[in-house]
């Protein structure tokens, strides 16, 4: 997938991209052994690069989108000696890092990339970005409680943006109740927040979408590289797309 250059520059830690801009300009950067003075020239993966006539040292971007089981640390190690997102890597050999986290007692999707720019737009509440999660709660819950969490609720943080809530599920025989809930917001523990905030304790919760990502055709405990036409999706959504 191709780039700008001047943002291949900054993240390879040329300069910043303001300055990338002024190395182009003054014609201090080679593509390919031809000088570029243009902005918003774009280069691929394999582009050979030249500033003041020295190669840079590009890294390889890489992302991955993870099913996370229970049970697991969303951290890269973890001082309690706790199993890790890490031990699901063996084969990568970048060092990559979670967009957003996912409690221990919480399965499902989970983005890994060493993309910094991107990891922080997606994160940014400004965005919105959606995601899904199955939840499983104890008891038969009333529409008149998933109605509180579709106009948003009160937590001590502040109240909570409308999420979209689906009802699956009513299993009466095992007085349990499976809803979909869509929420954009990045709060500690929120969705399980939201249903103590209805009274209804959460029993399971997994993340099934980010955005337009699923989990289909991904194990529990698997990962599997995003296509082009995936990352550049969510490159638009993080308006990193030009």
């Amino acid at each position: 997938m191709e780039e700008r250059l001047q943002k291949v520059l900054a993240a390879a830690g040329v300069a910043s991209r303001r300055e990338a801009e002024k190395y182009i300009l003054a014609g201090r950067v080679k593509v390919n052994g031809k000088t570029v003075k243009e902005l918003g020239v774009k280069v691929g993966p394999k582009a050979f690069i030249l500033v003041d006539n020295k190669p840079i040292k590009r890294e390889s971007k890489i992302y991955l989108l993870f099913n996370k089981p229970r049970g697991v640390v969303t951290t890269m190690n973890d001082p309690q000696g706790r199993k890790t997102i890490t031990d699901y890597l063996k084969d990568i050999k970048e060092r990559v890092f979670p967009v957003g986290r996912l409690d221990y007692n919480t399965e499902g999707l989970l983005l890994l990339t060493n993309d910094g720019d991107l990891a922080q737009k997606l994160m940014h509440p400004s965005h919105e970005v959606n995601k899904t999660y199955e939840v499983i709660v104890p008891g038969i819950v009333p529409q008149e409680k998933l109605d509180l969490l579709r106009i948003g609720v009160k937590l001590e943080d502040g109240v909570t943006a409308p999420a979209v809530v689906t009802l699956n599920n009513y299993d009466y025989a095992k007085n349990l109740t499976s809803f979909d809930i869509v929420i954009h917001e990045g709060k500690n523990r929120q969705v399980r927040r939201m249903c103590d905030f209805i009274g209804y304790h959460v029993r399971s919760l997994k993340r099934t979408k980010l955005e337009t990502l699923t989990l289909t055709g991904i194990k529990r405990g698997s990962y599997r590289e995003l296509d082009d036409l995936e990352i550049k999706r969510l490159l638009k959504v993080a308006g990193l797309d030009e």
